[in-house]
C-alpha cells in the first residue's frame, strides 16, 4: 500500500525544489548535533512551526529508523492505531514503513489495530516525513496514531512501546507530534503552554495528563506525548530540553487567538 500525501500543497509546499529549499532554510544551523532518544516536533503549516520543527531537526542526529507517534485528529478509523506494511509518498518520493519495527510494536502494544482509515487524511505524521527524508534520505520509520484520553490505555501503550524500542539493536529516533494549545490569546495560550512544557521536560506523563485535563489545555497530541513519556521513562530518560517555542503570533502578528509550538530533545 502506498499512502498518498494528504496536505501537500497546503501544510508544505507540493514542489520537491520548493519543499528543499524551504526545509534548507529550517534546519540551517552551525550547532553541534546531539545524540537523542526522542524529540516533540510541532505539525502545524510550515509557514507557522517550520521554524520550531527545524530548529530540533537541526540540533539532533537522526537515524535511518524512526517511530512517529501523533494525534489521529478526525474522527475517522480505530483511536489507536499503527501500520506495519507499505509506505507513504511525498514530493520528496516514497518513505517506506519498517515492518520488522512496526510488527514488533503491534505485538507489544496489542491495543493498537492495523487500520489505514485512521492515517488516510491525517496531517501529524505526513508533515514530518518532508524534513526526515531531506536530512536521511534512506530512513524508514512505524506510524502510530492516537485519539483516546484514557490514561490506563496510555501508560500501557508507552511501556509496550518501550519493550518494541529496548529490543531494537538499531539507532532508533521517537519522534513525537504535536502542537500545544490552540485559539486562545497570545498571553493565555503562553501561561498554558508553560505549564504543560514543565510536565513534558520533567518526563511526567501523569503529570502532563492531569495538567493538560485540569488546565483545559488544548494540545492535540496530549495522548500520544503521555505514550511518549511513560515509554522514556522505561527507557531512562530522565529530563527534556526545550530547543524552542513560538506560537503563530509570531509568525502572523495576530495575538488574539493562536497556537502554540514548542520543540524538545529528550537525551
Amino acid at each position: 500500500m502506498i499512502r498518498s500525501p494528504a496536505v501537500a500543497g497546503r501544510f508544505y509546499p507540493a514542489d520537491s525544489q520548493i519543499l528543499a529549499h524551504e526545509i534548507d532554510q529550517y534546519v540551517a544551523s552551525k550547532t553541534a548535533k546531539s545524540a537523542v532518544r526522542a524529540c516533540l516536533v510541532p505539525h502545524a503549516g510550515y509557514m507557522y512551526s517550520g521554524h520550531v520543527a527545524g530548529a530540533v531537526y537541526a540540533s539532533i542526529e537522526i537515524p535511518p529508523l524512526c517511530i512517529l507517534i501523533g494525534p489521529r485528529h478526525f474522527p475517522r478509523g480505530a483511536p489507536l492505531s499503527i501500520l506495519t506494511e507499505g509506505s507513504w509518498a511525498t514530493p520528496f518520493g516514497e518513505a517506506q514503513i519498517h515492518s520488522a519495527l512496526a510488527k514488533r510494536v503491534a505485538q507489544e502494544c496489542p491495543l493498537l489495530r492495523e487500520d489505514p482509515v485512521a492515517h488516510q487524511t491525517e496531517h501529524s505524521l505526513e508533515v514530518q516525513l518532508p524534513f526526515l527524508q531531506f536530512l536521511v534520505p534512506d530512513f524508514r520509520f512505524v506510524p502510530i496514531v492516537l485519539a483516546s484520553d484514557r490514561f490506563r490505555a496510555l501508560e500501557d501503550l508507552g511501556h509496550g512501546l518501550a519493550r518494541a524500542v529496548a529490543a531494537e539493536t538499531a539507532p532508533l529516533l521517537l519522534v513525537i507530534s504535536s502542537d500545544l494549545n490552540h485559539y486562545e490569546s497570545d498571553d493565555v495560550t503562553r501561561v498554558k503552554d508553560r505549564k504543560a512544557i514543565e510536565r513534558i521536560l520533567a518526563i511526567d506523563p501523569r503529570g502532563l495528563y492531569d495538567t493538560v485535563r485540569n488546565e483545559e489545555i488544548s494540545m492535540c497530541g496530549y495522548a500520544a506525548t503521555v505514550t511518549a513519556l511513560a515509554a522514556l521513562n522505561d527507557l531512562g530518560a530522565t529530563e527534556g530540553k526545550l530547543v524552542r517555542y513560538a506560537t503563530s503570533g509570531d509568525v502572523t502578528g495576530d495575538r488574539d487567538e493562536v497556537v502554540g509550538y514548542a520543540g524538545i530533545v529528550f537525551p
